[in-house]
């Protein structure tokens, strides 16, 4: 009994234990409840808070945003307002304006109404003045016509002729006292100059003339002169190909002949055939006669570029391009009227240079410029044109100055002066081929030239004769008084200058002397 007792016991205590058990977790679940109530009570509080003072600061903005904008339209507003109204006073008066305008249109117009009423009465009595002026000038005219016993038309024409002829000789008189005013003053200073210059150089006198035949005489007996020409003219077929002439057996096949423009190519023919006469086993073959014509024309050219180097040192000048160079040792195979062209080219250089020192000019440039002004002589037989035209183009190419150029190329004027060198470089080519001794030409030239400046002169309407004196350095022309008058006289010498310039080739200068005479004859008895 007692232990049923202690278990009944036993069990009761742990009934009353669990049933603690569960009292105290319902409480701590309940405290928890409590707590987790508390808390999201508190964040519930801060959400509420916070959101009111978010809504609080969106509010204060957006006010702040809006009187903003306010304040702005009302300023655009402002603005707006101030130019519509500055608009409307500019509108109003420019209305004002065009109101005023109309007013002084319409006033204008009236006084432009009334003033062509006046000018419509003042044409009409105008009008019937010119008829009656007309009408008394018919009746004057007939009286003064009747008067003269001439008609008006040929009295009109007579004066109208009359003031023509006395124009034209007043303007002849003009311009031929302009031409003598500006000779006497350029011709002194220039004469002086040229005086000096001549007075200061002395050079080279002596011409040289290229022969142009060979004769095979000096070359070998003549039982070698078949074998140098070679088989049917086979060796001077191969020299000529090389030197670039033409050779050619004379009929008495005694002599060849050098046919070609190029002085340097002769020059080699003509060495060549000296050294096939002195060494038969070159003109054995026409290819060795070829090789040696391939040679001499290059010991040739070391030959012509050592004469252009001397040139350039002797005027003490520094050298040009090469090509140039050798273009100025060319010039000593070229002749003009029997005149060496290296002679002449140094000579010229030596008389500009003197009368650029004359002028205070730079002398070296001048004589750089005269010296290079006849290269192109050494190229007319490659190349067409003028020879000043043909050097100047090539001296722009090679680097010279462009006063140089236009030296070379002005001094025959195929080009326009461009400096005073220019001038220069013309006077000293002028006047070291006029010179005494410079140049000769053969009597048939000579004669040719003065048929030629006859005929030219004697072509012209109203010449009665003509002549050629001094050595055809003047022509004198005698015309007929009654076709030709003083102003005429004056263009015909003019226009005969001017034909003899285009129509002949001359050196120096030719002047034209037309003499006009009036013989009166009366017979006393």
């Amino acid at each position: 009994m007692p232990t049923v007792t202690w278990i009944v016991a036993a069990a009761a205590v742990v009934v009353a234990g669990a049933a603690l058990g569960r009292w105290a977790a319902v409480r701590r679940a309940q405290a928890f409840a409590a707590g987790m109530r508390a808390v999201t009570e508190a964040i519930a509080r801060a959400a509420a808070a916070q959101r009111s003072e978010i809504l609080r600061g969106a509010e204060i903005d957006g006010r702040s945003e809006a009187r903003a904008l306010g304040a702005a339209a009302d300023t655009f507003c402002q603005v707006r307002e101030a130019e519509l109204e500055q608009r409307a006073r500019r509108l109003g008066e420019r209305g004002a304006e065009a109101e005023a305008l109309a007013a002084r249109l319409a006033e204008a117009r009236g006084r432009l109404e009334a003033g062509e009423g006046r000018v419509a009465a003042q044409r009409a009595q105008g009008d019937g003045h010119r008829r009656d002026a007309e009408a008394v000038g018919k009746q004057a005219r007939g009286a003064l016509e009747a008067a003269a016993g001439e008609t008006g038309a040929a009295i009109g024409d007579a004066i109208r002729e009359g003031e023509i002829d006395d124009a034209r000789l007043a303007a002849a008189r003009v311009q031929r006292a302009a031409a003598e005013l500006a000779h006497e003053g350029a011709a002194k200073p220039g004469k002086r100059l040229i005086g000096i210059a001549t007075g200061r150089f002395a050079g080279h006198y002596l011409t040289e003339r290229l022969l142009s035949v060979v004769p095979l005489g000096p070359l070998g007996p003549p039982d070698r002169h078949e074998a140098l020409i070679g088989p049917d003219g086979a060796n001077l077929r191969a020299v000529g190909e090389v030197a670039g002439v033409t050779l050619t057996l004379t009929e008495r096949r005694d002599a060849v002949r050098l046919e070609g423009l190029d002085g340097v190519g002769r020059e080699v023919a003509r060495r060549t055939l000296a050294r096939l006469g002195r060494e038969p086993q070159l003109a054995a073959d026409p290819a060795a006669a070829a090789g040696a014509a391939r040679a001499i024309a290059t010991a040739l050219g070391g030959e012509l570029a050592e004469l252009g180097r001397r040139a350039f040192a002797t005027l003490e000048i520094p050298p040009a391009h090469p090509d140039i160079v050798s273009l100025v040792g060319r010039l000593n195979y070229r002749t003009s009227y029997t005149q060496n062209q290296w002679k002449h080219a140094v000579e010229a250089a030596f008389l500009c240079g003197m009368m650029a020192d004359e002028l205070g000019l730079d002398a070296k440039l001048a004589r750089r410029a005269a010296l290079m002004h006849d290269i192109g002589k050494a190229l007319t037989h490659e190349l067409d044109g003028s020879h000043a035209v043909i050097g100047a183009d090539y001296a722009r190419r090679l680097g010279e100055t462009e006063v140089v150029a236009n030296a070379i190329g002005a001094h025959h004027t195929d080009e326009p002066f461009a400096s005073p060198y220019a001038y220069l470089v013309a006077a000293a080519d002028a006047l070291s081929g006029a010179r005494p001794g410079a140049r000769r030409q053969t009597d048939d030239n000579y004669l040719s030239r003065i048929e030629d400046l006859e005929r030219i002169t004697r072509g012209f309407r109203g010449v009665a004769e003509a002549y050629a004196v001094q050595g055809g350095r003047e022509v004198r022309v005698y015309v007929q008084e009654d076709r030709v008058d003083d102003v005429g006289a004056v263009d015909l010498s003019g226009a005969i200058a001017a034909k003899i310039s285009a129509e002949m080739r001359f050196p120096g200068q030719i002047r034209v002397t037309v003499i006009r005479t009036i013989a009166a004859v009366e017979v006393a008895s």
